[in-house]
């Protein structure tokens, strides 16, 4: 029997301006949208790098414990960075975060997001079996 996927929103200034939702859990997979530094409502730790990776993927784990799943269940990110002079503060955060999981990763250079505050964006990718919850 196949399952509706279930798709829950943060809250985030950006969801219902858009039209999104942080995280559509369609199992075996959860799909976490991208997310930044920004925490109710202002973006966190201006000009570190490093901190707001740190943010975002709290941001993502956050996301996915809402839908039964944890960073272990991780198996993919992206990382979308905007000088990529920073590269190495964000994959620093990132093998913080995910060193003992080792998902697939992609880090790639962008023009711009979406508040020139922020340094970087990430997307994470979910999956397990066996429904919700856990």
């Amino acid at each position: 029997m196949t399952t509706a996927p279930q798709r829950v929103g943060s809250g985030g200034p950006y969801e219902d301006v858009v039209g999104y939702s942080r995280v559509v859990f369609a199992e075996p997979f959860a799909f976490v949208a991208g997310c930044t530094a920004t925490v109710d409502g202002s973006v966190q730790h201006i000009d570190d790098p490093y901190e707001q990776t740190i943010t975002a993927f709290g941001v993502a784990e956050r996301a996915l414990q809402a839908v039964g799943l944890e960073l272990a269940d991780v198996v993919q990110t992206r990382m979308y960075v905007v000088d990529m002079a920073h590269q190495h503060e964000v994959g620093r955060a990132h093998r913080l975060v995910f060193g003992q999981v080792r998902p697939v990763a992609t880090m790639v250079g962008v023009a711009a997001l979406v508040d020139p505050l922020m340094l970087v964006e990430v997307e994470v990718v979910g999956y397990r079996t066996g429904g919700l919850p856990r």
